[in-house]
This record gives structure tokens, C-alpha cells and sequence, in this order.
């Protein structure tokens, strides 16, 4: 291994928060795949002093730069000019960029603009490193001894096209690969991270593997990550860690890697042979929305009814309006009511019923914003209710999606 990697990503629009930056995400993913320690991220605006700031920075603790963005035609595509000018080289123009951006158009049925020109400006010395998805290429460019640059625009179909085809091959010929890093992240939901952390926290001093905690969204991760010269080898060291950490905490654990509540619960309703239906209030569809976008969801999930108003609770849930009237429409009884009335309206094993004050007004003393009932009805006639008090710090769409993934808990430990 030849060194660590930092990356660029060059991009006023990535400061400004226009975009969300997935290229270093996925770069950083890539890198641990190859073993290559990763150690830096930046992100630099369009700037031709700020990128060799950054760039002289990067050289001092980095041995191989991955930039992204700014290979565009346009003035503020400034990457390649302000790299060569960093490195005291000239540009020069390769013919065969300008060929292959002619023949690009050519096939569409236009033509090439003269600012397409811009982008066969290259530093000398720098192998080209094409772009079969677009007409900004990148380079390969060892410009001191020991200091590998590399190029990829900021379109990130392109940029994943380029790295899978040319740059992994060129790193891993070059003995720039080691042994990858592997990983799995588990995931639990109704656990504080602090609560989680202060329960296996005699598990975060390891070395290999590692285990570091996070949170997301309100699940909280525990990534375990090992470093093997295989997929195996790395499977070994993570599974007793993993297995540890399973006893400590079994209840809030609810899946790993890319599981979701969502798909978990799905999982569990497909293996059993049962259906749902769902009764919203305050999610206005959330939850179904989260239950659909699992694919083959149409085998467990037969639909839901949004009872905003209260008349749609009587009239289509069977909602006592006594109930309504003494205790609220915000309420573990209604709740019942409600996840009962649908399981029954539309013939499932299960039926979930949400209401709560989403705010960001409606709150009372006895009735804050942020209170929310999940209610849950089973097939041998069970009904059961949860309370939950979400608090008002984080606005509207943050307690309608705690609401929507604490209905989810609730029914995968039901279930």
C-alpha cells in the first residue's frame, strides 16, 4: 500500500448546499472496498486560490488526491487550469478529447460547441482518463513522485462510470489496493445512542474490528468494520462482535446493512402469510408511504385509510364519537379504535392506527405537540396502544416520521 487518499470535491453549489455530495460518499465507500485508508474530505467552491490552498494542504498529508467537479466547458470549471498552474505545467490540447466529444454529438445529431474545447486542455504529462457516460474526461497524473492525482466530473453517473472502469484497475495495478476494509452496520430503533453506546462500550477500544456508533434519522447504527484479505476472512472477525452486541441489546435491534423498519416488518408479515392496512391521523399517508416503497409490498400491504377529520374516523373506522367526544381524538382509545376499524374494513391480519399532534400548533398542557398513539390490532383479536412523546424541537415532518417508524416498531415486536 502506497499511501492514504484524501478527496476534493470542487463545487460552489456543494457549499452552498444546492446539492447533496454523494460523489465523496461513494468514493469513500470505494476506497475502503480497496483497502486504501481515507483519512481527509474538502470541499472547495470555484475558486482558483481556495482549490490550490486546498490542494497544497492535501499534498503535506496525502499521497493520492481524488478531485470532482469543475472539468465542465464553462468559466467556472477550473479544476484541470488550476491544478497545472499548482504544479507549474502547461496545458495542452489533446486531439483525441476533441474526436471523441465530436463523435459524442455527432451521434446524438448535434454540435459540438467551441466551448467543448476547454475540456481537452490537459496538463502535459497527464494520461487521460475517459469518460464513456459524458464529455468531460478526467487524468491520472503523477505530477511529484509518490503523488498520484485523479480527476472525475461532479455528474455522478459519469463519475461511477469512470471509477469502476479505469481508476480501481489503474489503483489496483499500481499496489495502491491492500487488504478492504468489510462492514455491517446493525440497527435499532427506541434505544438512545448514548444508552446504546454506555451498554457496549467495552467493545469500542478494539482494533480489528472496529465498532463505532451513529445515529440516523433516529435509528441508531453500530458499524462493526474489520479489515481481511477476504470477504470470509472479515465475516469471522465481525460475527462474534456482532453476536456480543445482539445479547446486550436484542429488543431495539431490528436489522442490519440495508434493512429498514419498513422492510423488516414486510419480511415478517411475507414468511407468516399476513396482510395489513394502516389508519393515519397526523401522518397523512406517511406510513403507507414508507410501507410501499418496499418492493413486492402488494403480497402484505392491502392499503390505508387517511381519517383526518374526525367524520372519516366515525364514518369509515367505526370511531365511537363518545370516545372522540370524552377523550380526544388524540388518544390510546382512539387509536384502538382506529387500527381495529381498518384491520375490519379492509378484511387484514393487522391493523395500525396513528394519531397525535404534529404541530406546529394544537398543542395543550395535557396535549403537547409531539404527543402521538400508535394503536395495533391483531388476528386473534388483540389490541394494544403505545404513547409516545416526540417533544416539539425539530418541527412537523420530524414527528410525523418518529411517528410513522415508531408504528413500525411497534408492530415488527408485536409481529
Amino acid at each position: 500500500m502506497k499511501g492514504s487518499a484524501e478527496i476534493i470535491c470542487v463545487g460552489s453549489e456543494l457549499l452552498l448546499g444546492d446539492i447533496v455530495n454523494t460523489n465523496a460518499q461513494f468514493l469513500a465507500q470505494e476506497l475502503a472496498q480497496l483497502g486504501i485508508s481515507h483519512y481527509y474530505q474538502t470541499v472547495v467552491g470555484d475558486n482558483p486560490l481556495r482549490i490550490q490552498r486546498a490542494v497544497a494542504i492535501a499534498c503535506e498529508r496525502s499521497r493520492l488526491l481524488l478531485f470532482t467537479g469543475g472539468l465542465g466547458p464553462t468559466p467556472d470549471d477550473l479544476t484541470h487550469e488550476t491544478l497545472a498552474d499548482f504544479f507549474d505545467a502547461p496545458l495542452a490540447e489533446r486531439p483525441a478529447v476533441i474526436a471523441d466529444i465530436q463523435q459524442k454529438y455527432e451521434r446524438r445529431g448535434r454540435t459540438m460547441a467551441a466551448s467543448n474545447r476547454k475540456q481537452a486542455l490537459l496538463p502535459e504529462g497527464a494520461d487521460i482518463l475517459p469518460n464513456p457516460a459524458g464529455s468531460a474526461p478526467g487524468i491520472i497524473w503523477e505530477p511529484r513522485p509518490g503523488l498520484v492525482l485523479m480527476t472525475f466530473p461532479g455528474v455522478p453517473k459519469e463519475m461511477h462510470v469512470m471509477w469502476q472502469t479505469t481508476a480501481v484497475p489503474y489503483l489496483q495495478s499500481e499496489g495502491w489496493a491492500a487488504d478492504p476494509i468489510y462492514s455491517r452496520t446493525l440497527k435499532f430503533w427506541g434505544i438512545g445512542e448514548s444508552d446504546l453506546a454506555e451498554q457496549v462500550n467495552h467493545l469500542f477500544d478494539r482494533d480489528n474490528p472496529t465498532v463505532a456508533p451513529y445515529a440516523s434519522q433516529g435509528t441508531v447504527k453500530l458499524r462493526i468494520s474489520a479489515r481481511a484479505a477476504s470477504e470470509a476472512a472479515a465475516i469471522a472477525l465481525i460475527e462474534p462482535v456482532a453476536d456480543e452486541i445482539l445479547k446486550l441489546a436484542p429488543a431495539p435491534y431490528y436489522g442490519s446493512d440495508d434493512d429498514t423498519l419498513a422492510s423488516v416488518v414486510g419480511d415478517r408479515l411475507r414468511q407468516t402469510g399476513q396482510t395489513l392496512a394502516v389508519a393515519e391521523s397526523c401522518t397523512g399517508g406517511g406510513l403507507g408511504h414508507m410501507l410501499t416503497a418496499v418492493a413486492g409490498s402488494s403480497t402484505y400491504f392491502m392499503g390505508g385509510i387517511i381519517s383526518y377529520d374526525n367524520a372519516v374516523k366515525i364514518g369509515l373506522l367505526g370511531v365511537s364519537p363518545s370516545v372522540l367526544d370524552t377523550q380526544g381524538a388524540v388518544s390510546a382509545p382512539v387509536a384502538e379504535q382506529m387500527a381495529t376499524g381498518v384491520r375490519a374494513r379492509l378484511g387484514t391480519d393487522w391493523g395500525v392506527g396513528i394519531t397525535g399532534v404534529a404541530g406546529p400548533g394544537g398543542g395543550t398542557p395535557e396535549k403537547p405537540v409531539g404527543l402521538v398513539y400508535v394503536g395495533i390490532a391483531g388476528p386473534k383479536g388483540q389490541v394494544s396502544s403505545q404513547a409516545y412523546r416526540f417533544g416539539n424541537l425539530r418541527g412537523r415532518d420530524w414527528i410525523r416520521h418518529l411517528s410513522c417508524c415508531s408504528a413500525l416498531d411497534l408492530l415488527r415486536r408485536s409481529l
